[in-house]
């Protein structure tokens, strides 16, 4: 209790700072640190597990073993990324009915989310089973880098679904402003996922060494633990949401209105993953230390982006819980105030891992040290950017205004990222396509890899916060019936 005391105390405390000097209002950066601070420890845990994967995978195996771990995870990361977009349109349906107080409705809101995960899982799983290496094959020649990935991704692909609901019922829970039972769930659960993957990589104790299958299994298990954990604590019925099994399944207004918001994260989130692709693909053309080098700079930089997350989550139930109520003026005002206190939380966080970039780079066991310190100071120039552009992207959510952030996807993605990135490639480097062969390339190696990450988080930045600026999210709310207007 004394801990939970201690902790409680310094979140207090640091709203109160930032608003002696005029950057916060304290009692709304306390609302919103309050909110996100649950989900940024669980962010915080995820990305140490993702850490310890790749950390374990290079000791025992190299960078080639990192890079398939890399080139395995964006194909898992498809499913993830349309978990994250229905489980937004989730979030701000729950929190806009929770701000009317229709409470039933929420409850089945959650419940339309469930059968939209089993719909769109199943799938994915299945695809991914009977082609993980060639679709490891699109991404790089490297024959251990396509064996290891395909193992990884056969495996952790089984859990897809499960993952899928822990996500819906975190996100629900968030709608009603509940962040910390999730978090607690995921205290339980992640640090099992490390003790089994240490188990199960290594061969410890009675168990087989796996190598990069245990890396999989033991997050496949962990995944399964933590979806049966929510499971039973939304049926409990003494959360903030429910899960009831019986009763009507389906309402086709609620499921319109998820999949309304859902549609343009779940395009922008496939417009990521698939951007990523040639991008990891030029990187490919680069060399496999360079794929290694970047998938632990960015694993590392998640450290200091996942505050980010904690306050998009923030944004989005403050927003729309203010929407719910009628209250315009106030989710603006919640809007820009989170923003403020995530930006004073994210940036020291960021200063300490590029500080610390050479010891960081040595305890994953790369043989291209320098070129991975290189790679998380990149990243950390980027964190201010991904910091603006998550945090609005969560204001705009909480209203269901998602359509802007899908258009800055694409512009970042396509126009920018990309583009710049192929630059690296050698000069004359041709690609083919359709029986189309196009010449690419300006032999620029890296610096136009490191410029192509940059601008990528500052281009999304510069789009979300134009269109919260506009105002226009708020008759995107109003038009969607659902919240003060009422959903009958």
């Amino acid at each position: 209790m004394a801990v939970r005391a201690w902790i409680s105390r310094a979140i207090e405390r640091f709203p109160a700072l930032l608003a002696r000097f005029g950057l916060v209002d304290r009692r709304k950066g306390l609302e919103a640190l309050d909110l996100a601070a649950p989900v940024m420890v669980t962010g915080g845990l995820r990305v140490l597990l993702r850490m310890a994967d790749f950390l374990m995978v290079g000791i025992a195996l190299g960078d080639a073993a990192i890079a398939g771990l890399e080139l395995g995870f964006q194909y898992f990361f498809i499913g993830f990324g349309l978990s994250l977009a229905v489980t937004s349109g989730t979030i701000s349906v729950v929190s806009r009915l929770k701000g009317a107080d229709r409470h039933a409705r929420a409850d089945l809101a959650v419940k339309q989310s469930l059968w939209l995960s089993l719909l769109i899982s199943l799938p994915l799983t299945a695809i991914s089973w009977l082609y993980a290496e060639p679709l490891i094959d699109l991404l790089t020649n490297d024959p251990a880098a396509i064996d290891l990935g395909g193992t990884y991704l056969r495996i952790v692909m089984l859990s897809l679904a499960f993952r899928f609901w822990s996500m819906i019922a975190a996100r629900a829970l968030a709608g009603g402003a509940d962040t910390r039972t999730p978090m607690y769930v995921r205290l339980l659960t992640l640090p099992t996922n490390v003790v089994l993957n240490a188990v199960l990589i290594f061969g410890l104790g009675p168990f087989p060494r796996l190598e990069i299958a245990g890396a999989a299994l033991g997050t496949a298990i962990a995944n399964t633990v933590a979806a049966l954990v929510f499971f039973g604590l939304l049926l409990s019925g003494r959360f903030t949401v429910s899960l009831r099994l019986g009763g009507r399944q389906i309402d086709l207004g609620l499921m319109a209105e998820i999949v309304r918001v859902a549609t343009p994260l779940a395009g922008m989130r496939l417009l990521q993953t698939f951007g990523r692709f040639p991008f990891l693909f030029i990187l490919g053309v680069l060399g496999t230390p360079v794929v290694a080098a970047y998938a632990i700079g960015r694993r590392v930089m998640l450290l200091a982006l996942m505050p980010a997350w904690g306050y998009a989550t923030a944004a989005s139930t403050l927003v729309g819980q203010a929407i719910g109520r009628g209250e315009d003026s106030e989710a603006t005002d919640y809007g820009w105030q989170t923003l403020r206190i995530g930006l004073a939380t994210q940036l020291p966080i960021a200063a300490i891992l590029v500080l610390a970039a050479r010891p960081i780079a040595i305890a994953f066991g790369t043989a291209h040290v320098d070129l991975t310190v290189t790679f998380i100071r990149v990243f950390g120039l980027a964190v201010a950017g991904f910091s603006i552009s998550r945090t609005m992207r969560g204001s705009l959510r909480g209203a269901g205004d998602t359509r802007w952030p899908l258009y800055g996807t694409m512009l970042a993605t396509y126009v920018v990222r990309l583009p710049i990135a192929a630059l690296a490639l050698p000069a004359g480097f041709v690609v083919t396509l359709g029986g189309f062969s196009v010449s690419l390339g300006y032999g620029f190696g890296l610096p136009a890899i490191f410029l192509a990450l940059v601008a990528d988080f500052y281009v999304k930045a510069a789009v979300n916060t134009g269109r919260f600026k506009t105002g226009k999210w708020r008759a995107i709310a109003r038009r969607s019936g659902v919240g003060a207007a009422g959903d009958d």
